[in-house]
């Protein structure tokens, strides 16, 4: 059964295409900065690796030029649409409804544009993707995989806001945690690296989202994102933490409407307010040669990691591993070495030589005399989209 998985993230979407149950990997891809003059894509196969830069101003023209791509007469793997039986997406806000892989539907698509105002960057490119690949691969069966569900297993005093108790009953207000899917994959990965039967582990999903959660034997018990994605840690575009009161302030003094507000903190706060760049490659290379806003911007996103990293041993009465994972945990030993430096009282001690280490396996870069195994896992949240599409519609 040949199954396409797509993950649309906010400037993003990173594709492969499957045999399942086999899992083999028919081919795969990422096209990235959509809405950037630099935007491009990447696409392998058995013998092609293809790199090119294209006009990719939104997540319609970037699907459907996966699509043309995949036909391809000459670099494709399919001849016809119609040999996609099945495509997954993963869909980053599934509310208080989709705690389960769905097959959709027009109730579930209408759920998913209506929980667009709690993801404003993810959901409408879900949806997106949703509905182009229905156009494209009109005899699929379209499969959603949601980044909510992984985090179900929150208890109360984590997943419950202090206000009063008919927001929760009433309006399903509470955090629901997000890249549940990525979260869920590389910590079981850690699991098996452990060789323990009770574990506790800290993943750490960093790329234009990022995100943190505290899994205790194999559970989430904790995440830094909370009813939207755009709490919790410094990223690409969103401002992460902000106390409420600077919302009231620069509505009720500085002339702001919630609206502009609103687009303010999730599209032009995080790494691009605090440096005029969104990309962290771009931030480091600038970090280098000596921009002080660029410097500061990353140390303080590590510092923000290391809260959470405390408060999430305290938490879990303990730690066995740290898990760094995505796209700029799995390639960045600038932010690896930021995070982990001066956490020897927690007993995490980083190798330096093994953090320098490029590779697109898991491994661990801590020293010998480290507690804590610091790990870097690459994700496959489309392997985990896959297997939960696949077990669903078989």
């Amino acid at each position: 059964m040949r199954i396409l998985v797509l993950n649309s993230g906010s400037s993003s979407i990173k594709f492969q295409l499957f045999n399942m149950p086999s899992a083999e990997v028919l081919c795969s891809g990422l096209v990235e900065r959509i809405g950037l003059e630099n935007a491009k894509i990447n696409y392998k196969t058995n013998t092609d690796d293809i790199e090119k830069e294209e006009i990719i101003e939104n997540h319609k023209i970037g699907l459907q030029l996966i699509a043309d791509y995949l036909l391809d007469a000459k670099i494709g793997v399919i001849s016809t649409a119609s040999e996609i039986q099945i495509v997954g997406h993963r869909v980053v806000h599934g509310g208080s409804t989709y705690a389960e892989t769905v097959l959709i539907d027009s109730e579930v698509k209408q759920k998913i544009e209506k929980l667009s105002a709690l993801a404003p960057l993810h959901n409408p490119a879900n949806l997106q993707g949703i509905l182009v690949s229905e156009d494209i691969f009109k005899q699929a069966k379209q499969v959603a995989v949601f980044d909510t569900a992984f985090h179900q297993t929150m208890p109360v005093e984590a997943y419950k806001y202090a206000i009063p108790n008919s927001f929760l009953e009433e309006h399903n207000i509470r955090v629901y945690g997000f890249h549940g899917t990525s979260h869920k994959y590389v910590s079981e990965k850690a699991i098996d690296s452990l060789e323990k039967k009770n574990t506790k582990i800290i993943t750490i999903h960093l790329g234009n989202g990022c995100s943190m959660t505290a899994v205790k034997d194999g559970k989430s018990i904790d995440h830094t994102l909370g009813f939207a994605p755009m709490n919790g840690l410094i990223m690409g575009t969103r401002s992460g933490d902000i106390d409420p009161a600077v919302i009231f302030y620069m509505v009720n003094s500085l002339g702001y409407s919630l609206e502009e507000v609103n687009s303010l903190l999730q599209k032009e706060s995080g790494m691009l307010g605090l440096t005029g760049f969104s990309d962290l490659r771009d931030i480091e290379s600038e970090a280098e040669k000596g921009n002080v806003s660029c410097k500061q911007a990353l140390e303080m996103n590590a510092y923000r990691i290391k809260k959470f990293i405390g408060s999430y041993i305290a938490a879990m009465n303990g730690l066995d591993a740290i898990v760094f994972t995505a796209g700029i945990g799995e390639n960045s030993d600038v932010v690896r070495n930021l995070v982990c430096t001066e956490l020897e009282s927690l007993g995490i001690v980083l190798d330096q030589d093994k953090n320098a280490i490029r590779s697109k396996e898991i491994r661990d870069i801590s020293k010998s005399s480290s507690k804590v195994k610091i790990l870097v896992i690459p994700t496959n949240e489309e392997l985990e989209i896959a297997r939960q599409s696949f077990n669903l519609i078989s």
